[in-house]
């Protein structure tokens, strides 16, 4: 497993869940974790960075794998952060009791769930229905994707306040790296994490309904993208 860390190495550990297709380098707040106290681990899922691939994987595998380079480091039972994508990833880990508190932030909801059937964008839709349905399907068509193509959906769908991030010189430098990164090794690792979190949890190893440890979950005002109902459900 790869990983990247930022803040002083005696600090309180926070695992972080990277986005879509995005490298271990895309860390966040690495100007703020030396004054918190905060020793900010970021990892790569298999298949992306540095990560080496697991074909068939499911969240209860990454959360396996996550308890295991957690007791190789001594980290104990640490917070963690999902972001984007990386959101399911991390709420296996709290489902397990691999971390101690989870906060999800513009986190990905599960789309194939019933309830969003009749919101979501028609193509949409039948990406979320082709991921429940037939999987590796689902898989050969996000492997189709390349790092661009993804950034370039990112941007086309997102609102003037994410845009002034994404356009920022420093922050699309570091953006493009993550991605080449998460990349390096072929789309297979994309392509696995899409489809897992596209189709229906449950299925491949999550079950919300069964954390105990808290989960704090943050979306912006203007966020359609990640949950139709902003974690409402």
């Amino acid at each position: 497993m790869g990983w990247a860390e930022w803040g002083p190495r005696d600090g309180l550990p926070v695992l972080f869940c990277p986005g879509a297709g995005t490298s271990r380098h895309l860390g966040f707040g690495a100007g703020a974790v030396a004054r918190l106290g905060v020793r900010l681990i970021s990892l790569d899922r298999p298949g992306l960075g540095a990560s080496g691939p697991l074909p068939g994987r499911t969240f209860a595998d990454f959360a396996e794998d996550v308890r295991a380079f957690t007791a190789a480091r001594g980290l104990g039972r640490p917070a963690m952060v999902g972001n984007s994508q990386g959101a399911p990833f991390a709420l296996a880990c709290a489902e397990r009791g691999v971390v101690a508190a989870l906060a999800v932030v513009s986190g990905a909801d599960e789309v194939a769930e019933p309830r969003f059937a009749d919101v979501l964008p028609r193509e949409l839709r039948r990406l979320v229905d082709t991921a429940v349905a037939d999987p590796p399907a689902a898989e050969r068509i996000f492997a189709g994707l390349t790092p661009g193509a993804l950034r370039e959906m990112i941007v086309s769908n997102s609102p003037e306040c994410d845009l002034a991030v994404y356009r920022d010189p420093a922050f699309d430098a570091a953006w493009r790296r993550a991605l080449e990164e998460g990349f390096a090794q072929g789309p297979g690792g994309y392509a696995r994490d899409t489809a897992l979190a596209m189709g229906r949890w449950s299925a491949h190893g999550l079950d919300p309904s069964r954390i105990t440890v808290p989960v704090d979950l943050w979306y912006g005002e203007e966020d359609t993208g990640h949950s139709p109902d902003r974690g409402a459900g």
